[in-house]
């Protein structure tokens, strides 16, 4: 059974569809099993860094192995989508386990011919893509831990790692169109720097309320045709 993503209160909680049709108000992502409390999980020191075998593999491009090095290199990112281009600058220095992974993904098309398949519109304002399933159950068939929460914000322009908890970062992820309040529980491991008027304007064209009022499928569809790499 595909699971759903909603808040509770300002945390974000991954919900099957029964659940989530009792819902008043939803938001983004994360697990029915993640504590109460709401204090984050301290940030990964990238030493840590590992991918472990997770499930769903969805779109299966194998598992990487990090390598430090290679991860320090800094690039963009450019999402090719049939409403406009996006580009964010990886935060390589702050996110390296997650910016790693994303280029690892990225370069082996696995966002490619995939779409954003969530648009929040009230208390938060995210776009959600990375599931190739388009679903927002699917992922790549590993995960890795969070970094870079200590003090972590989410202002416009800001791109974070959904997930299902602590430590359960896959592929999806979200654009932050307008400032929104969360609590530091999303890896944040990119920066637009070109495009924000293209989620702005996705933004109001706004979505189809299926989770409920403010949260859905966007009305513009966003089909992402390629994702391109470019070392800065």
């Amino acid at each position: 059974m595909p699971i759903r993503c909603l808040p509770e209160g300002n945390r974000l909680v991954l919900r099957k569809p029964s659940a989530l049709l009792a819902a008043s108000a939803l938001l983004l992502l994360g697990t029915a099993t993640q504590a109460a409390a709401d204090t984050p999980p301290p940030a990964v020191p990238s030493a840590a860094c590992t991918y472990t075998p997770a499930v769903p593999a969805d779109n299966f491009k194998g598992i990487p192995v990090f390598d430090p090095v290679k991860a320090a290199e800094p690039y963009s990112a450019t999402l090719r989508t049939g409403q406009g281009a996006i580009t964010f600058r990886a935060l390589t220095d702050k996110a390296p386990c997650t910016t790693y992974s994303f280029k690892f993904l990225a370069q082996r098309d696995y966002f490619d011919r995939s779409h954003c398949h969530r648009l929040t519109t009230a208390r938060i304002y995210v776009l959600q893509c990375g599931d190739p399933t388009g679903t927002g159950s699917g992922g790549p068939g590993y995960s890795f831990p969070d970094e870079n929460l200590t003090g972590a914000t989410y202002p416009a322009g800001t791109v974070a790692m959904a997930n299902a908890g602590p430590n359960t970062n896959g592929s999806q992820f979200f654009f932050v169109w307008k400032d929104t309040k969360l609590s530091p529980a999303y890896t944040p491991f990119g920066k637009v720097t070109a495009g924000l008027d293209v989620l702005q304007k996705i933004a109001v064209g706004g979505e189809d309320d299926q989770n409920g009022p403010g949260d859905g499928f966007p009305t513009l569809p966003v089909n992402i045709k390629r994702v391109q790499i470019k070392s800065r």
